[in-house]
Formats: structure tokens, sequence, C-alpha cells
């Protein structure tokens, strides 16, 4: 029991005064949110569409402020879907539990088995074995290893992974930091642009990607439809739109890291006589070692063999269960390294994503948006899309991808519908470009665990993510130009 003293404590006025003064921005978004409720409802957009949108901005809000934890902000909007629309519970309940929120549960799960197998000296060693000793070649080994693996289960883990294979590159080239701070600055950044560049390559590189995908699938497929099967997005087909890109980024971001940070060294010849030693002291790769990477291959395979029958997320919780089922990673482990907050959080967001279409708000804002580019002659072909890859990167800078592909998806696929633009090609404009947050240390969770390191200042990433932003957005534009459609042939 509390004594009256600390009850006198918790109600004095600078108690108040600091909790007021922390929930600032929580009190500012209801308030926002209050003065939207009792307006009149917009021409063109329905009282439902219009309750919609208030919640949308009010998560908004507290998703860019973060005034208290965002998993409270996911719960806000599954009891604002009852309360404020009048929603059933049971269907709000079954409208957060889809294949992309499994496939995201799945994914982390995944991440957290990999991350416990400890091959990130292995990984490093293999690198600079292919790329040889030059501090350029193993940039581009780093960005191309990470792009790969977080393509394949997300870049958190991949840049948790690969983060001590750049330390132990720069540690054993010098153990005073301020003599290599360009060359950690290289290596460092290609753990983390190679994640953000690599992470649109398949559906399993994010959850931005598993958001649209389910969109695509909820808002054009019609089983009684033979031809709306080309919006069910499968893993080999999201690979052949959006792996190209990747690849054509993969040496770009190498010569702009370059041109941005200068390496006080050209060869990491002695790093990796050092590194080779320490494997060799490690020895072989044991049984438990095969059979984790046996896993996760058969998950890629049901991945790319399976995806359209049974659904991502169904393959993405099989292989975390034979991790469990093995005995690979204790349940404790799982439990205490996945997220389930984010799970949650997209969960809800996708499900507050699927009501603005339904209740017409997703077409009033895309109708508004496409009155706003038409005076500039925006509203169609490579200029609406170049818009919405503006859009979506403004948006990316300030919450998480995830979060801005399930408010902007709707609103982009039904703008796709309006101006008759193709909806896959604008929903994978929205999705590719919510990874172009390059401009802040915590645009990214990859970013996040390099900054981590102590070895890079915040305005190192905008020094470098704005030329990131630039060469990733006309790479973009080009894809969309010339090579998307000899797909749709």
């Amino acid at each position: 029991m509390p004594t009256s003293k600390a009850l006198a404590n918790l109600w004095s006025p600078r108690a108040i005064g600091n909790f007021l003064h922390d929930r600032r921005w929580l009190i500012v978004a209801f308030i926002i949110g209050i003065s939207f409720y009792v307006m009149p409802t917009p021409e063109g957009l329905s009282r439902e569409g219009q309750l919609v949108l208030i919640i949308a901005v009010v998560a908004v809000i507290l998703f860019v402020t973060e005034p208290i934890p965002l998993p409270a902000v996911a719960l806000m909007i599954i009891v604002a879907q009852i309360l404020v629309l009048g929603m059933d519970s049971s269907d709000v309940a079954r409208s957060l539990m889809s294949d992309s929120v499994l496939f995201i549960m799945g994914s982390l799960m995944l991440a957290v088995a990999i991350v416990k197998q400890k091959l990130d000296k292995r990984i490093a060693y293999l690198i600079v074995r292919v790329t040889g000793t030059g501090v350029f070649g193993i940039c581009v080994g780093i960005s191309f290893v990470c792009g790969v693996l977080a393509s394949i289960i997300g870049e958190h883990t991949v840049a948790a992974m690969m983060l001590p294979v750049a330390v132990t590159l720069v540690t054993l080239t010098s153990d005073k930091p301020k003599e290599v701070k360009g060359l950690a600055a290289v290596l460092l950044f290609s753990i983390s642009y190679g994640c953000a560049i690599g992470g649109i390559g398949t559906p399993s590189g994010g959850a931005r990607n598993a958001i649209m995908v389910g969109y695509w699938k909820d808002f054009f497929f019609d089983p009684t439809n033979p031809e709306t099967r080309k919006f069910l997005i499968d893993y080999v087909g999201w690979m052949k739109y959006s792996y190209p890109i990747f690849l054509a980024q993969l040496p770009l971001v190498t010569l702009v890291l370059f041109g941005a940070f200068k390496p006080e060294r050209k060869t990491l010849r002695r790093a990796v006589a050092k590194l080779r030693n320490q494997i060799e002291e490690q020895g072989p790769m044991k049984g438990r070692d095969w059979v984790a990477v046996l896993i996760f291959l058969a998950t890629l395979i049901g991945w790319v063999t399976m995806s359209e029958s049974i659904g991502l997320g169904t393959i993405a919780l099989m292989g975390a269960v034979f991790f469990l089922v093995v005995g690979l990673v204790p349940w404790n482990d799982m439990n205490t390294g996945v997220n389930w907050g984010i799970v949650l959080l997209y969960a809800a967001t996708i499900s507050l994503g699927v009501e603005m279409k339904a209740s017409g708000a997703a077409e009033w804002i895309a109708t508004s948006f496409l009155d706003l580019l038409g005076p500039m002659n925006m509203d169609h072909g490579l200029p609406l899309l170049a818009a919405y890859s503006g859009l979506t990167t403004l948006v990316t800078n300030t919450m998480s991808a995830g979060a801005a592909v399930a408010v902007l998806g709707p609103i982009a696929l039904r703008t796709a519908e309006l101006a008759n633009e193709n909806p896959i090609h604008l929903g994978f404009i929205t999705a590719i470009s919510s990874s172009f947050a390059y401009f802040t240390a915590a645009a990214h969770p990859a970013f996040t665990i390099v900054y981590a390191s102590g070895y890079l200042k915040a305005i190192d990433f905008f020094k470098v993510g704005w030329r990131m932003a630039i060469m990733s957005t006309a790479v973009l534009l080009l894809a969309a130009k010339f090579y998307w459609p000899l797909l749709s042939l």
C-alpha cells in the first residue's frame, strides 16, 4: 500500500506538471481529434469516413511524437474502432489477424532463432574471402550480404548480426576510434544502407511489404473473377518487381558512401588475418548450426513455392515451430526476443487501413490529392508516381515504414483506380519509397543499431542520407518507367 507521503508526492503540483509535460502531445492529439469531430463533415466524405480519418490523424500524431508507447497507440486504435466507429468488437478482432500479421509475427520469431546461432564472424570471413581485403570491395560485399539477408529475414535482425562483423574489422585495424572514423563510417553505413535497400527485395524483407501484399488482395482480388488473380502477388512475383531495384542500387551505395566519407585505410589485410585466426579457434560448424541453416532454407523454399496456396504467414509460423520443436531455441528466448508490441501495432494499423477503404476515407483523400496535383499536370503517369514517392518518403521519415504504408497504402491504391493507373505499380512505389527514411539515426531499426556502436554521429546520417534519397528515388522511377511495363506485357 502506498504511504500518505507517497500519495502526496504523486499528486503534487510538480508531479502533475511533469506528467502533463510528458503527455503534452497526447493532449494536443486529443484536442485536434475533438476539433475535427465537432467540425462539419467535408463535402464528398461520409460521417464514418470522417471518423476514420480522425482516428488516423490522432494515431499519426502519436506515432511521430511518441508521448506514450507505440503498442498503446495500437490499443487505442482498436478501442476507437469500437467506441467511435461503433464497430462490433468481434469484427474488429477478426480484422486484426490477417495473413500479413501472421507473416510479420513468424518473421520476427525466425529472426530471433537465426541470431541465436551466432554466425556473424563466419559471415564476415566469407565476405572477405570473396571480395578480397580492399575496403571498397569489402563495403560492396557487406552491402550485398546485408541486402540479401535483409530481403529475407528483416533488417533489424541482419543489422544485429552484422554489426559485430564491421566492428571486428574496425577494431582489428585500430583500437583508437578517432584514427579510423572514416573507415568505421563506410563499413557501418554499408550495413545500414545494405539493409535498407535490401528490405524491399521480398515480402519477408519488412512489414511494409507484407502490408501492401495484403492490401492488394483485400482491395482487388475477387475469387469469382479469374482476371483479379494478378493482384495475388506471391513471393516470386514481388521479387520480379523489386529485386532488380535493390541490385541496381548496390554499387551506387558504396559510391555514395565513399563520396561522403574518406576511409583512412585502403586495405584491411592485417584485420582479415586476425579474423581468420579467430575463426580457426572457433572451430567448424556443428550439427545444430547445419540444422538451423536447413530449417531456414526450407522456410525460404516454402515462401517461394507455396505462399499463394497456404499464405506467407503460415509458412513463417511453420519455420518458427520447427526451430522450437527441434530445440534450437527455447520458447523463453523466442518470447523475450520478439517485440510483440510491434505485432500488435501492425495488426491495428492494417485493420484501420482496411476501414479507411470501406468507409470511403481513402477515396476522399485520393480524390483531394489528385485535385491538388492536377493543376501541376502531375495527376497521371510518371509525375504521379514521383509525387507519391516524395509523399511516402516525407511520411516515412516521421514514422515507421510499416505504419507509413498502412496509412498511405489504401490512399495510393484508390488513387490508382481514380487516375486509371496500375494499382500494382503505385503500390510498389509506396512500399519501396517507405524504405527511403535515410535522414536520422532513428529512421530505420538498422540505423539505430549501428548508431549504438558509438562510431557515428547523428549528423553523419543526414550527411549521407540526402545523397542516398536522391539516388534511390532516381533508380525507383527509372525502373517504373522502363522495367515494370515489361512485366505487364
